[in-house]
């Protein structure tokens, strides 16, 4: 099964759940495998239509309507390049794929967010960058000069064959204002932290 079949496959049976972790003052989705499962994360619907051709692109990056810019993932790959094509739309983005049970450190730098998970949303942060039931949505006014749309993503593909609740991927996005630090990649106590019933704790 490819990734986007495994993805979409876990979108039609799992239900959005969404969550703000107040440590890192990021916005952070988890995608919940297992036999007990029904967290899904908002952002999880990143999972796009199958492509043809040799090899599928592992991003899209497309420009809403309404001027947003929408990012799907198919593939943890290709940061770089996605940096790049998001540049050419005018963001400025820092993108990092990490593997399981690892986070980077915080600290990066300045963000324009909230120490209050209920007033995250109306944070230049929760506004910069928002997530849809088909990606995640990027708002170029709230990312002019100086600000960086900051896009952390965690996977653990063998979470999906897993016989109990498990984390498979999990997603933060923040905005920071200044100089972005490189990721130093530390260890996620929490990334597996799920309740007796399957469901990410309350908060997360």
């Amino acid at each position: 099964m490819s990734f986007e079949e495994r993805l979409l496959m876990e979108l039609k049976a799992e239900v959005a759940a969404r969550g703000v972790e107040r440590r890192r003052r990021v916005t952070v989705r988890r995608l919940f495998a297992g036999a007990a499962v029904a967290g899904l994360a908002a952002a999880a619907a990143v999972a796009v239509p199958l492509l043809t051709g040799t090899e599928s692109p592992a991003y899209a990056v497309t420009k809403n309507t309404d001027g947003t810019i929408r990012v799907q993932i198919k593939e943890f790959r290709d940061a770089d390049k996605l940096e790049a094509d998001l540049a050419r739309m005018g963001v400025t983005a820092d993108v990092t794929y990490l593997k399981p049970g690892t986070w980077c450190k915080e600290g990066r730098g300045k963000v324009l967010g909230s120490d209050n998970p209920d007033d995250w949303d109306k944070s230049i942060s929760g506004k910069a960058i928002r997530h849809t039931k088909d990606g995640v949505d990027l708002d170029p006014k709230y990312l002019g000069k100086n600000r960086t749309a900051v896009l952390t993503y965690a996977e653990d593909p063998k979470a999906a064959s897993s016989k109990k609740p498990s984390v498979l991927w999990q997603f933060g996005g923040s905005v920071v204002e200044g100089p972005v630090e490189p990721c130093v990649v530390v260890d996620n106590p929490s990334w597996n932290d799920v309740d007796g019933e399957g469901q990410p704790p309350a908060g997360s």
